[in-house]
């Protein structure tokens, strides 16, 4: 099976994961959307990758300049979640108070 194979797959069980979660309401709303934005970082690097490969015969990793603007998608998507979670240890903490 190829990498890109694999890679297609992957997001099946990363919807479901979406579901999921989505689904229980127990996810704050600032990580839920993290989460989601994941989905745009997946759909630059299709694209990025399919051009560094068209126009500059190179794999995606090879690219600095469309690796790291396609990677500052996966940042975005991480901060995202990390500060809702953390919104909400803290709103815990308050309530505790």
């Amino acid at each position: 099976m190829s990498k890109d194979t694999l890679f297609a797959l992957s997001l099946f069980p990363y919807l479901g994961f979406l579901w999921f979660l989505t689904r229980s309401g127990q996810t704050p709303r600032l990580a839920l959307i993290g989460f989601y934005s994941l989905l745009v970082f997946v759909a630059v690097t299709i694209p990025a990758g399919v051009y560094a490969k068209q126009v500059y015969d190179m794999e995606l990793a090879n690219m600095d300049f469309l690796h790291g603007s396609a990677e500052a998608f996966l940042t975005l998507s991480n901060i995202l979640v990390v500060l809702g979670f953390r919104q909400a240890v803290l709103q815990i903490r308050r309530q505790k108070e």
